[in-house]
């Protein structure tokens, strides 16, 4: 395993989730065995009310986060969101049981991950072992700081940038030729 490591950063809305998403499938179709979460927004008449976490190996999908609801239970609030502990516990042993893997995807690695040790904590320690070809780990741009004083080597991809499609994919067409060489 050649642990390559591709920060994907952007503000939140750029379509860093769906990149990623679409890299899953680009990876799966070229033979990788694909692992990780993604957390993609729920939205309610074009107003983000919730964020799922996905399974990238099974599909499964469940609630993760809503926007703060007083009469809804969190055990974890950070902002206008309630985090499911249950689901982040479930996400979690997904991200325990991810490597080894051709790609891993930690979407998204935020204030509970790299400030607290909390949410997706068991994603960075996916990412340290380098147990996989490939990873992609989502970081909102106030976070890279601490994102690349972790991960110095890391390859940075801008989502924001018009090449960013272009590195994502060359990330995996260079694992795809290190695949072939190696069989």
């Amino acid at each position: 395993m050649s642990g390559a490591l591709t920060i994907l950063t952007g503000p939140a809305g750029s379509g860093k989730t769906t990149l990623c998403r679409e890299f899953a499938v680009a990876a799966r179709r070229s033979g990788l065995d694909v692992a990780g979460v993604l957390s993609p927004a729920r939205f309610v008449a074009a107003c983000k009310v919730g964020i799922e976490a996905v399974d990238l190996r099974s599909g499964a999908t469940r609630p993760l986060a809503w926007l703060h609801d007083p009469a809804r239970p969190a055990m974890l609030e950070l902002g206008s969101w309630s985090f499911d502990a249950a689901v982040l516990a479930w996400g979690n042993a997904l991200l325990q049981r991810a490597a080894p893997c051709g790609l891993l995807v930690v979407d998204e690695l935020g204030p509970l991950e790299l400030l607290q040790g909390r949410g997706w904590s068991a994603g960075l320690d996916a990412i340290d072992s380098g147990d996989y070809d490939l990873a992609v780990a989502v970081v909102r741009p106030g976070l890279l700081d601490q994102a690349r004083i972790r991960w110095p080597r890391a390859t940075l991809v801008d989502v924001g940038d018009a090449n960013a499609r272009r590195q994502l994919e060359a990330f995996i067409t260079g694992a795809d030729a290190t695949e072939r060489e190696l069989r």
